[in-house]
């Protein structure tokens, strides 16, 4: 597994905490490290903390991109984990430009496919689909 991938896995986790709890952040941050984190490579760490404090700093600008394309999704009744795959490829696809929009959204379906619900692949790749589509306009 590559470490962006592990960085994205890691992130959602924390997401996950941060959104069940609303704790701050940097203490589920330190306390996600000293207790779960699967790895111990200062690059995943750093790409992690990137995507983390990406998406709490934008969180605003993200569910806005999410609210606009889900048309019969209220975000409140968004499964945690679909959510939060959502704001971490969103957030890669409007602020991480060197990353490729194809390699975003298959990773976000491929993690989908871990984390999330049967259903939750299709729905992520339709959500973010739509939300390239409106980028690329």
């Amino acid at each position: 597994m590559g470490r962006r991938r592990k960085a994205r896995e890691e992130a959602l986790k924390i997401l996950f905490e941060y959104d069940a709890t609303k704790d701050d952040i940097d203490d589920i941050l330190n306390y996600f490290w000293d207790n779960f984190a699967s790895s111990k490579d200062r690059k995943v760490k750093e790409y992690t903390r990137e995507l983390v404090q990406g998406v709490v700093d934008n969180q605003k600008f993200i569910d806005e991109k999410i609210k606009e394309v889900s048309k019969n999704w209220n975000l409140q009744r968004m499964f945690l984990i679909d959510k939060n795959i959502l704001r971490i490829a969103i957030f890669e696809l409007f602020f991480k430009k060197e990353i490729p929009k194809p390699v975003i959204i298959d990773e976000a379906i491929e993690i989908s496919k871990i984390y999330g619900t049967d259903s939750s692949p299709k729905f992520i790749n339709g959500i973010i689909d739509a939300v390239s589509k409106k980028l690329n306009k």
